[in-house]
């Protein structure tokens, strides 16, 4: 944590920034606040790909039976399939 990045609570760790959040409100240091521009880039980490409504369906019905989701059902086969292409 870089120095003079808490002027508030005067921590000098996160973990201690958020003990002192935990136990004050913002609105008793409004006055201290001061306005800041800030950037933020989201990116996806998920990438949509259309499936028949059926299949769909079908892959519900297993990933129920194993207990699991079926976004982690259809990674898993998407992975094991990569995993055969890429070895041939």
């Amino acid at each position: 944590m870089k120095e003079g990045k808490s002027s508030i609570s005067k921590a000098k760790s996160y973990i201690k920034i958020g003990g002192f959040w935990d136990n004050h409100d913002l609105a008793d240091y409004w006055v201290q606040t001061k306005a800041v521009q800030l950037t933020v880039a989201l990116e996806s980490e998920a990438i949509y790909y259309g499936v028949e409504k059926q299949l769909s369906k079908n892959l519900a019905g297993i990933a129920k039976q194993r207990g699991v989701s079926s976004h982690t059902l259809v990674n898993l086969w998407l992975q094991q399939k990569l995993d055969e292409a890429m070895a041939t």
